[in-house]
């Protein structure tokens, strides 16, 4: 399986005071750090590797995970440094730890779908990017994808329409050229350069996803995984 990157270099403001000593990687959730969960699932999901694009408080991300051993993953780490890079940048700095090919995930998402599944079609299309996208109706978030026969029509998280009724679901494979070839700094943009550049492939996922960003989505997320007996190990 390809590595992953894991972008968790944000500020985090919407959690309030819950992020002021510690970053949002390390937020408790039913007894055990939200990257624990994280590094589970990829784990289970076949993934060997994990690249750790961290920014705000990551020396505290490094010293909780450490190498991976203990989640059976090799972890490594790609700081952005005194500035912080956005997504892409920070994506950008992380590839001479990522290589040719590799999934991009966010630090705040719980994405329980088909990761093999996911590959192989990146590995099928030929393209330079693949995005995962979810049948959404603007139910647990606002929809910013127009998907109809196996493509992407339209893609914007600022211009939405009404014809848009899917997410991006959170879930990226790339290859490398991807993001050497651009100087965007946010994940999203390059997104729409790859789309309008034909570059773009889709694969739709039925598993709903799961985000911490903010107060409400950390409450569903512990109530999900308390359903799923993933608690303390």
């Amino acid at each position: 399986m390809l590595p992953v990157a894991i972008l968790a270099g944000g500020l985090a403001t919407r959690l309030g005071s819950l992020t002021e000593t510690i970053p949002k990687s390390l937020i408790p959730i039913n007894g055990v750090t939200f990257v624990a969960h994280q590094l589970r699932l990829l784990q289970r999901n076949g993934i060997q590797h994990v690249i750790l694009c961290v920014g705000h408080l990551g020396e505290m991300i490094e010293q909780a995970v450490g190498d991976g051993s203990i989640f059976r993953v090799k972890v490594e780490y790609s700081y952005d440094g005194a500035t912080l890079l956005g997504t892409a940048g920070a994506i950008r700095r992380a590839l001479p730890k990522l290589g040719e090919s590799f999934f991009v995930m966010y630090g705040d998402s719980y994405l329980p779908c088909d990761y093999a599944a996911v590959e192989q079609e990146f590995s099928r299309c030929g393209k330079l990017g693949v995005m995962t996208v979810f049948r959404n109706d603007g139910q647990w978030d606002t929809s910013n994808v127009e998907f109809e026969d196996g493509r992407i029509l339209a893609y914007s998280k600022k211009n939405r329409t009404s014809r848009m009724q899917y997410i991006d679901y959170g879930l990226g494979v790339f290859h490398a050229e991807a993001f050497a070839r651009t100087r965007a700094t946010d994940l999203a943009d390059v997104y729409a350069e790859l789309l309008l550049a034909g570059e773009l492939a889709a694969v739709e996922v039925h598993e709903r996803f799961y985000e911490m960003g903010s107060p409400a989505g950390l409450q569903e997320m512990k109530g999900f995984l308390s359903r799923r007996g993933d608690a303390r190990e």
